[in-house]
Order: structure tokens, then sequence, then C-alpha cells
């Protein structure tokens, strides 16, 4: 490959640590290192010439198979963007399904629009949207969705379903897996849905739990807030 053009390529993609990791590999492919040598002599050298550098074809393939992961990974990114995921979106009952069912992990929040404790929970889901993109991330409003509610026994709002392949695999039940807390922060329910395995680990750890109580809300099924004596506002 010519330099100049493999240089050009290089800085065009903006990677800030591709060379210092590319010149480890070269150093560790290479053997720069001489075993047996003294133990000042036997330390990798940190000044690496970056001219020998752009014409090695073992630091080329590194590179290019950096590039195709990064890739790969992008486009993957961009199929789940024309799913709906990386945002946090509302849709209807009569997409319930459809939604549920397209893609392989799903975070629902069935809510009603008058129970603060539902908007609490919208704040943090709507945080955590675009960081996991993974993992779609839905709302449902309950006074809306009664098929639904019945099938899938919703009775304490906010309630937040987690789908795998359109199979409800476990929830949370108002803020009893976050202490009964209103003030629990983002942190610990991304932490939660971790440990439940439906978001991938990304550096972080956190912990919360315990208990629920709450209020009605009308129509012809009853639904409970979540909402802790006293706490309500809004």
């Amino acid at each position: 490959m010519d330099p100049d053009a493999f240089r050009s390529t290089m800085s065009g993609l903006a990677f800030g640590n591709v060379m210092a990791a590319a010149a480890r590999d070269y150093q560790k492919v290479r053997g720069l290192v001489a075993q047996g040598k003294t133990q000042s002599s036997s330390e990798p050298n940190p000044e690496v010439d970056l001219d020998e550098l752009m014409d090695d074809p073992e630091l080329e393939r590194l590179h290019a198979d950096r590039i195709a992961a990064l890739k790969k990974e992008a486009e993957k990114r961009e199929a789940l963007k024309r799913q709906g995921h990386g945002e946090y979106r509302e849709i209807t009952e009569g997409d319930f399904l459809g939604e549920v069912t397209a893609s392989e992990k799903v975070i629902c929040h069935f809510y009603h629009r008058e129970f603060y404790r539902c908007k609490i929970m919208d704040k943090h889901l709507k945080a955590l949207a675009p960081r996991f993109v993974d993992a779609k991330f839905i709302k449902l409003d309950a006074e809306n969705a009664p098929f639904f509610v019945a099938k899938l026994a919703v009775k304490t709002l906010p309630c937040v379903i987690l789908f795998r392949k359109g199979i409800a695999v476990d929830r949370l039940v108002g803020f009893q897996d976050l202490g009964s807390r209103d003030d629990f922060g983002t942190k610990s329910l991304e932490n939660i849905l971790i440990r439940k395995g439906i978001l991938n680990l990304k550096k972080g750890e956190g912990d919360d739990d315990d208990d629920d109580e709450g209020g009605h809300f009308g129509g012809s099924r009853t639904v409970r807030s979540s909402v802790a004596e006293g706490s309500d506002s809004d």
C-alpha cells in the first residue's frame, strides 16, 4: 500500500489510541524485544518509527481487522436504530406485539400519565435508551392497553417488563428493586437491568432493593400506583 494513502486513511479515522495499540502489537509480532538481552535492552522502546510501521504488512492487517470490526459494529447499531432502538418511544396497544417480537431484547414500561413514580421511571429509561442500543426501550399507557394489562397481569404501576425474543422473562414492579425510594439514580436502575441480563455490562456496578405500595387509577380494571404514602406530588 502507498505510504501516503495509508497515512491519510489513518488520520481520517480519528481513533485516538489506534497507533499506540498498533505499536504494541507490532513490537509483539515482529519480536522487537530480543529474548536473553540485559534488563536495560529488554525493555520495549517507546519510540517507534512511524514510517517503518506504515510499510509493515502485519500492522496493516491488524489495522484493517480493527477497522472492519468497528465498521461491523457501526452497521449493527444502525440496523438496530432502524428497528426503533436508541430512543425511548411511546407505542400503542396495536403496536405492542410487533414491537416486542421484532427485537431480541425489549424493555417495556407500563405507565399511567398521572402517576408521579411513572414520570420518575420515564426519566431514567429515557437516559438509558441512547446508551444501550442493543435493547429496545418503549412505554405503553396502561389505561389504553387493557388487553395486555390483563394478559401480563400488570397490577402495580410503574411496571417495567423485560422481554427476550418476544417472551416476558422478568419485571420491575413499582420501585421494589430500587429500595422503594423516589430518589434513586439512573445508575441504580442500569445495574438492576444488567443483573437481570437485559442490558450488557458497561463498566459499572450498583445495588438497591425492596418494598412497594400504592393508590388506584380508574377504569374497569384496578391498577395500583407504587407511590409510597406521602411521596406523591403532581
